[in-house]
């Protein structure tokens, strides 16, 4: 490795965004690890991540439909709070595909999805989405989110440096819109890109 001038990623300090010690209810694991869908807008999972700039912490959530894999919505914020993360990242989302069938909506148990805010905004869909959530400290239960967390990390912020705000968004944004939702391969559509799965839908 030193011959050839490679070197090991440093583990980076862990930033806890799961603020799972609250007083709202919880809600069940209906989606219990099935991440195999067969129509959009079946099941949507949600996650939170943190990434570090040279100033402070900056908050990434995002909203992932498993049918294709697709990053629907996602919001980059400078706190935690549910507005500036998941309701933010949710209108996003149903701007890009507006909900008109029964959707599960899958997330860890924090507080951010658990409060009653986020919680009203769900049935306000008049029983059109059902909300599920992780068992407590169980990563794989959301293992799609994790897996998108762990691609955008180690194919791309952690080969940047950001010294504000501003200099993240456009860096995520360029790698979720440009390169993620349009040209990565994954292996859950048979190394297809969303592109082509979605072409391939239009024409059959």
């Amino acid at each position: 490795m030193k011959a050839m001038g490679i070197f090991a990623r440093r583990k980076r300090k862990f930033k806890n965004t799961t603020g799972s010690s609250h007083n709202y209810p919880v809600s069940p694991n209906i989606l219990n690890q099935f991440f195999s869908v067969k129509r959009r807008n079946q099941v949507w999972v949600s996650d939170i991540t943190y990434i570090e700039t040279t100033k402070d912490w900056v908050y990434l959530t995002v909203i992932i439909d498993l049918f294709d894999r697709k990053v629907i919505g996602w919001s980059l914020s400078e706190d935690l709070t549910a507005e500036n993360t998941i309701i933010k990242a949710w209108y996003a989302a149903i701007d890009n595909r507006p909900i008109n069938q029964k959707l599960i909506f899958h997330s860890d148990r924090g507080s951010q999805c658990a409060c009653n805010t986020f919680r009203n905004i769900l049935k306000s869909y008049k029983e059109l989405v059902e909300q599920s959530m992780s068992r407590k400290g169980n990563c794989w239960d959301n293992a799609v989110a994790e897996s998108f967390f762990k691609s955008l990390k180690v194919e791309w912020t952690y080969k940047n440096q950001y010294n504000l705000y501003s200099d993240a968004e456009i860096s995520i944004f360029k790698w979720i819109e440009t390169w993620y939702n349009r040209n990565r391969r994954h292996s859950a559509l048979n190394y297809k890109t969303i592109n082509e799965l979605e072409l391939e839908i239009k024409y059959e």
